[in-house]
C-alpha cells in the first residue's frame, strides 16, 4: 500500500472517530453494556493501552503498569486484529483469561479501523485462576502490596455470559456496517472539511439549542431547500436533524444533571424541551435510563 493510501485511510479513520455518529453510539454502548468501546486504526502497531479508559477492566489498568504484561497484551491485540481483518468479527482470550473482540470497519474491501471491546471474563474467576495467573506474571519477584492490588482488581473485573456477550458483538457488527456507510460518505467530502452549509447549520443549532428548531428554519439558515438539506446533513453527520438536535440537548442535560441543586423539570425546559415527558422519553431512548436514575448513579459513583 502506498504512503498516500495509508495517510488517506488514517485520516478517514480519525474523521470517523470524531463523527457524531460514532460518539453517540459509543456513549450508548458503554452505558447499556458497561463495556469499553474504541474505534482503533487499521494498523495494530498504532494501538495504545493508555487510550479510551472508560469502562476498562480495573485489572487491565493495573497490568498496564507491568511491562511484561503490556507486551503480552499488545501481542494478543495484534493477533486479534490480524484474525478480524481476514475472518470478520473475532474474539480471543489473553493470558489473563479476559475476552477481547474486534469488528472490522471497511470502505469497500479495505479495513480502515476496528471496533474493539471486551476486557471481561466469560465466567466468574476463582482463587485458583488467580494463583495460576500470578505464576505467569512472576510471583516470586512481586511484593505483597502489588499482589493484593492485582488480586482486588482481578475480582472487580466483570464477567459476562458467552451468550449475552455474543449478542453484544452482533450489535457491534450492525454498527460497523453503519460506520462503513458513513466512511463512504466522508470519503466523498473533501478531507478535513464538511460542506459550508452544514457547518453553518450546526453553528446555528448550537447557538439556539434551547429554542424550537424546525427543519424549515435550519434549512433556511443553511441556504438550502429542505430536501437538499436533509440529504446533505445526514451524509455529513450520520444523523437526521431531529436526532442530532435531541442528542445535543441530552448531552447538555447530562452536564446540568451533575448540578444537584437543579430540578429535572427545570433542566428539561432549559435545554429546549417543551415538556418534561418529552425530555424523559428522549433521555431514556438515547441514554438507556431516566434522567433521575442516571443522576443518582453518577452521584453514587462519586
Amino acid at each position: 500500500m502506498s504512503q498516500a493510501s495509508k495517510q488517506f485511510e488514517a485520516t478517514l479513520h480519525e474523521r470517523l472517530k470524531q463523527s457524531d455518529l460514532f460518539r453517540v453510539y459509543q456513549d450508548a454502548f458503554r452505558t447499556a453494556t458497561g463495556l469499553p468501546l474504541r474505534l482503533v486504526g487499521a494498523d495494530p502497531d498504532d494501538w495504545c493501552l493508555d487510550s479510551e479508559a472508560v469502562n476498562r477492566s480495573p485489572f487491565c489498568e493495573k497490568l498496564n503498569l507491568c511491562k511484561s504484561a503490556c507486551h503480552a497484551c499488545i501481542d494478543t491485540n495484534k493477533r486479534l486484529l490480524d484474525e478480524a481483518s481476514v475472518n470478520g468479527p473475532s474474539s480471543c482470550h489473553c493470558f489473563a483469561g479476559l475476552t477481547a473482540s474486534a469488528v472490522p470497519v471497511k470502505i469497500g474491501v479495505t479495513v480502515i479501523g476496528y471496533l474493539k471491546t471486551g476486557q471481561v471474563f466469560s465466567r466468574t474467576p476463582n482463587e485458583s485462576d488467580f494463583t495460576t495467573l500470578l505464576g505467569s506474571l512472576g510471583r516470586k519477584t512481586m511484593d505483597k502490596a502489588t499482589e493484593k492490588t492485582l488480586h482486588d482488581a482481578y475480582f472487580q473485573t466483570r464477567s459476562v455470559e458467552p451468550e449475552r456477550y455474543n449478542s453484544m458483538i452482533t450489535l457491534l457488527q450492525s454498527f460497523a456496517d453503519q460506520l462503513s456507510h458513513q466512511a463512504e460518505s466522508l470519503a466523498i467530502i473533501e478531507e478535513g472539511s464538511e460542506p459550508a452549509a452544514i457547518a453553518k447549520a450546526r453553528r446555528y443549532i448550537h447557538a439556539h439549542l434551547d429554542e424550537s428548531l424546525p427543519l424549515g428554519t435550519v434549512a433556511h439558515e443553511a441556504g438550502l431547500s429542505e430536501s437538499h438539506f436533509c440529504r446533505l446533513f445526514k451524509e455529513a453527520t450520520g444523523l437526521t436533524l431531529t436526532d442530532y438536535v435531541n442528542r445535543c440537548r441530552i448531552g447538555w442535560a447530562k452536564k446540568e444533571l451533575l448540578k444537584p441543586e437543579k430540578r429535572v423539570s427545570e433542566i428539561a425546559f432549559e435545554v429546549g424541551y417543551q415538556s418534561l415527558s418529552q425530555f424523559n422519553r428522549s433521555f431514556a431512548r438515547i441514554v438507556g435510563s431516566s434522567p433521575t436514575t442516571w443522576r443518582r448513579e453518577r452521584f453514587t459513583e462519586v
